[in-house]
């Protein structure tokens, strides 16, 4: 039973025009709510529908998703990750392979590096920890070959050359006469 059946007709209008359309609902069991309450109740059930039905959408797209390709996508890029990576690698090898070449170029104490570097055969070069294996015998001959790319190098064992202390020409042929040739002579000769 609703309420206007239970006040009938004239006294339902009475209190519906009292009590305005924004005050009040009446609901299917004859209960009374504040209009507002009602309408928000309303829009948050039409608001829960459209989130399901969204979500339903997305399910839909999810099974239209291709699970094969997906999984060969995720392999391309794992390739192609490895691939910078080995390239990285290698880079950073060249970079350390060269920095060695240079430093040990300047310790053979070449003189234009790049003109050396030229003349080697780097493939035969490797690089083994710090150390480069097969430069030592190819600078070797070009030291044979091109020794104006080295700096000379001084023999330590040389014995120093002594000179006389004084004039090297004795005063002899500058024109010009020693006042102290005389002096010296006579002490060179005692």
């Amino acid at each position: 039973m609703d309420l206007q059946e239970l006040l009938g007709e004239e006294l339902y209008k009475q209190v519906i025009e009292k009590a305005g359309d924004n005050k009040i609902a009446i609901v299917s069991d004859g209960s009374y709510i504040p209009k507002q309450k009602f309408d928000d109740k309303l829009e948050e059930i039409k608001n829960l529908k459209a989130d399901l039905e969204t979500r339903d959408s997305q399910l839909e797209e999810l099974k239209k998703v291709d699970a094969e390709g997906l999984q060969q996508r995720i392999q391309e890029l794992q390739e192609e990750n490895e691939n910078t990576k080995s390239e990285y690698e290698k880079q950073l090898q060249q970079q350390t392979f060269d920095y060695s070449l240079k430093d040990a170029l300047t310790a053979a104490k070449v003189r234009n590096p790049k003109a050396a570097k030229a003349l080697l055969d780097l493939e035969s070069i490797k690089l083994d920890g710090d150390k480069l294996l097969g430069l030592e015998d190819q600078l070797k001959t070009i030291k044979e070959s091109d020794p104006y790319l080295f700096e000379e190098e001084e023999e330590p064992n040389t014995p120093p050359q002594i000179v006389a202390p004084g004039n090297p020409n004795g005063g002899k042929g500058g024109g010009e006469s020693d006042p102290f040739a005389a002096k010296l002579a006579k002490y060179t000769n005692q």
